[in-house]
């Protein structure tokens, strides 16, 4: 994964990727000692309460519907430590 070499503080990532969902990439990047404190947010056109409880059950800290909105994106990482 080029996180691991990057080693980003956020990921905005997109959950319908080909080849590999955002789901399990998000899944396979918590496994990592160097992603289990990485804020990760989802970014998904789809947007209702199940979508978000799915990204949250995958391991996200955040979810976004596409188009994202600026503002929201800037009201979350004003969120960060």
């Amino acid at each position: 994964l080029a996180a691991e070499s990057l080693r980003p503080d956020v990921i905005l990532l997109d959950i319908g990727m080909p080849d590999l969902n955002g789901y399990d990439t998000c899944r396979l990047i918590r496994e990592q000692p160097w992603g289990k404190e990485l804020f990760i947010i989802a970014v998904s056109g789809y947007g209702q309460q199940e979508d978000k409880q799915k990204s949250q059950e995958a391991g996200f800290d955040e979810h976004l519907t596409k188009p994202v909105d600026i503002e929201a994106l800037i009201q979350v990482l004003s969120r960060l430590p």
